[in-house]
């Protein structure tokens, strides 16, 4: 049997949280430093609005606070952000969004439209994977 677990990072980007408005989930910023490989897996539990939808953004940078940052151009992406997305009817779903492009830093913001949280809010979560590491096998837990 092959051993992903000595050769993944897992980040957190967003931890469990219910939102009930229209604004923006921002994600914490991923610094790709000394691994190959980026993905990105968004969990979407419970959505109780009957008419919400759930835009995804993948933003890069060189700089580690996202200075100057900008949208990932689709060609560096392994999937859409339009197939990464959620809508109404996406309850208990999972999405996953590959980042191939050079940049070292990375961030995503998941922004809900016509969330009027009626008759209840929805609830979001979202991690990075880090594959291909430099050097493995990688710390357990994850450094």
């Amino acid at each position: 049997m092959k051993d992903l677990a000595s050769n993944v990072n897992p980040k957190r980007v967003i931890s469990p949280v219910s939102t009930s408005s229209d604004s923006a989930v921002v994600g914490q910023i991923i610094d790709r430093a000394g691994f190959d490989s980026l993905t990105y897996v968004i969990a979407a539990g419970s959505i109780g609005d009957a008419d919400v939808t759930f835009a995804v953004l993948l933003e890069e940078s060189d700089a580690s606070n996202m200075d100057g940052a900008s949208a990932v151009d689709d060609k560096d992406l392994i999937g859409t952000e339009a197939l990464a997305a959620f809508k109404f009817d996406s309850d208990d779903q999972v999405r996953k969004l590959g980042y191939v492009g050079s940049k070292r830093y990375t961030r995503l913001t998941i922004t809900p439209a016509g969330n009027s949280g009626t008759p209840s809010a929805a609830l979001l979560s979202a991690v990075a994977i880090l594959g291909h590491p430099a050097l493995a096998p990688t710390a357990n837990p994850p450094a």
